[in-house]
């Protein structure tokens, strides 16, 4: 009890309050810049995740209005000038035909989205098969080579070229009256394929080609850009040739 009132006890006690007292504000101000630093983050990730939004929004409604554009060329206008130059009873037959696929298709828009989508694996066959029934639809009288190596390739891209080439056989057979047409599909195992649309016909200038044109810039060349494909277009007094690729990264 001698101890308790001399200065060396006040001395120890005030130091231990002071150090206390220091270190309460220490603790409290980290937590308030942490606090604040932590909020600076979530704000900055908030903008960051909308405008990220926006930005995706953005691309998949350009992707349905280029996929949408792409469908109106390929089957609506398809069947117009089919049924606009039906002139036999095959012919009509096959007008009523493409008018259908085109209302199928018309009503069920995400469907065929979403079917455009999938990264199912197709075989170098099965691409071939279709490409051969595009030709049949169109009623055109053609060659279909087959070259290389088979393999799978993902189900996106193998939509995406079998639809492009089949709106590059339609202008073959619309513009050229399917002249010489020749398919080409040659197979780089799994690491890509090849679909070559070639005709005699007697050609056009690309530069010439209206802005309002969906044939081949929406139905080709975006259309295989999509899905990180190629597709190159060389036409002149001889023949239009029309190289749709995709490559596996």
């Amino acid at each position: 009890m001698e101890g308790e009132f001399a200065g060396s006890v006040w001395t120890l006690t005030a130091f231990d309050v002071s150090f206390t007292l220091i270190l309460g504000i220490v603790i409290l101000s980290l937590g308030w810049m942490f606090r604040s630093v932590a909020a600076g983050v979530d704000d900055a990730r908030g903008r960051a995740v909308a405008s990220y939004a926006g930005a995706a929004a953005a691309a998949a409604a350009e992707e349905e209005r280029v996929a949408m554009a792409a469908l109106m060329h390929d089957s609506v206008l398809a069947a117009l000038i089919a049924a606009e130059r039906a002139d036999s009873d095959r012919a009509r037959d096959l007008a009523v035909a493409m008018a259908r696929e085109a209302l199928t298709r018309l009503a069920n828009t995400e469907a065929a989205v979403a079917q455009e989508g999938s990264d199912e694996p197709v075989g170098t066959a099965q691409i071939v098969i279709e490409l051969r029934r595009a030709l049949s639809e169109r009623g055109a009288d053609a060659i279909v080579e087959e070259r290389g190596g088979s393999g799978l390739i993902p189900g996106r891209a193998a939509r995406a070229l079998v639809l492009a080439a089949r709106q590059a056989v339609g202008n073959a057979v619309t513009h050229a009256h399917g002249r010489g047409l020749h398919l080409i599909v040659e197979g780089h195992g799994d690491d890509g394929l090849t679909v070559t649309v070639m005709d005699t016909g007697g050609g056009f200038d690309m530069d010439t080609v209206g802005e309002d044109r969906l044939g081949i810039r929406a139905s080709i060349i975006a259309r295989m850009a999509g899905v990180a494909g190629t597709a190159t277009i060389d036409s002149d007094g001889e023949g239009t040739t029309v190289v749709l690729g995709w490559m596996r990264e």
